[in-house]
């Protein structure tokens, strides 16, 4: 039985317990099937060697160390294994909690986590952004701080999946971290908390309208509205910082370039047997003719790369940072009976102009890297200013006037 379409994921990393840029991709516009399809059609056309699977089972029962196995958790690494077999990078199993982790990411809810994005191109990690809303946001953590220790452990050399480690914990929970500031050690306690954060933050920088999308989730729709609707009037033009956005559902990224095209194609999708299915866009395009200019870099990725790709091919803005990260798939999450998830890549994505960015990415057209040992603009902290934001400069003087 099928009563509405699987909504769609288009992505490329998820919150951890730290947020870091983009990693590899995960998802693109999402809902969840009423029905897994291997069970739906019957039989699989072909067969796992279940004798193989069985005789596996039985010598770990019979001769591993431990007698205390956990049959769950075998068969959820099962299920992983057979995913990966597949050797597509966007397509994994998530455990339960994973899957919770997912939904919970694309709605903005954060759990036990301090809410901090990290570049780890350093010897040490450097914080790269604050989420608003966040415990590290109200602690005066900033933006460039780089990261010394975290609860004494040198952070030299630390992995993504190490930090995160250190960072996460229990709700309530402190973490100590100690930053270099310029030249200057500082120490912040920072306690771990639920929170929800925005997708979406605007402010004017003069008469231009600065809008940052942080990801496609839940609620960046209705909230991208309401910043248009809010601070458009008064704007000579709009940036649209997608950088460091790993994507998210695809029905947002459609709403969004509507907001700037009037007509025409949005994208396309193409699955495995050919058939193309066009997303047009709503007609709502209340930003039809605001000059307008969307920032980019490796991190940009997925439903982020759709948005800015579709407006550059219909000539709607000027694409100003590096390039992007090349993630051209789709994915839909299948929640089986175990409470995981089997998120599985269906179909392939393709811009107005026919193009794929897959493994590609997009080359922007006004090409400008952010200075080493600068941080972005953060316009959850716009005190500090932007002086050494090199795209967001240039944005600036694309859009100023002549």
């Amino acid at each position: 039985m099928l009563s509405r379409r699987p909504r769609l994921i288009a992505a490329a990393a998820l919150v951890l317990g730290i947020l870091v840029g983009a990693g590899g991709g995960i998802f693109a516009d999402q809902t969840y099937p009423d029905y897994v399809p291997v069970l739906a059609i019957g039989q699989p056309k072909g067969a796992i060697d279940q004798a193989a699977v069985n005789q596996a089972l039985h010598v770990i029962e019979a001769r591993y160390y431990s007698s205390h196995l956990d049959y769950r958790k075998l068969s959820g690494g099962t299920v992983r294994g057979m995913v990966q077999a597949l050797g597509d990078p966007y397509s994994t199993y998530y455990d339960p909690q994973q899957f919770r982790s997912q939904q919970d990411n694309y709605a903005g809810r954060h759990t036990g986590v301090i809410g901090i994005y990290v570049s780890f191109q350093g010897d040490h990690p450097v914080i790269s952004g604050l989420v608003p809303g966040s415990p590290a946001a109200a602690s005066g953590l900033r933006t460039g701080d780089e990261i010394l220790s975290i609860d004494g452990r040198d952070a030299r050399g630390l992995s993504e999946q190490a930090a995160s480690a250190l960072i996460r914990g229990p709700i309530g929970t402190s973490v100590s971290m100690v930053v270099d500031r310029a030249g200057q050690s500082l120490t912040f306690n920072i306690q771990r908390a639920n929170f929800s954060s925005p997708m979406v933050v605007s402010l004017l920088l003069g008469p231009v309208l600065y809008v940052r999308v942080y990801q496609f989730g839940d609620s960046t729709q209705s909230q991208f509205d309401a910043q248009l609707k809010a601070n458009l009037g008064s704007a000579s033009g709009v940036i649209l910082d997608l950088r460091d956005n790993p994507g998210g559902y695809i029905s947002a990224a459609a709403a969004m370039i509507s907001r700037f095209v009037s007509s025409g194609e949005a994208f396309e999708v193409r699955d495995r047997g050919g058939h193309v299915e066009r997303t047009y866009v709503s007609g709502d395009h209340p930003a039809g003719s605001i000059p307008l200019v969307v920032l980019v870099n490796g991190s940009t990725a997925s439903s982020a790369e759709i948005v800015a790709g579709s407006l550059e091919a219909h000539h709607r803005a000027q694409l100003v940072g590096t390039k992007t990260f090349g993630k051209g798939s789709v994915q839909v999450d299948f929640p089986l009976e175990d409470g995981g998830d089997l998120h599985l890549t269906v179909q392939h994505w393709f811009l107005p102009d026919g193009r794929s960015i897959d493994k590609v990415g997009l080359q922007p057209e006004v090409p400008v890297d952010q200075p080493s040992g600068q941080p972005e603009f953060d316009p959850v902290q716009p005190s500090l200013g932007y002086a050494g934001d090199a795209p967001l400069n240039r944005a600036l003087e694309l859009l100023a006037p002549r």
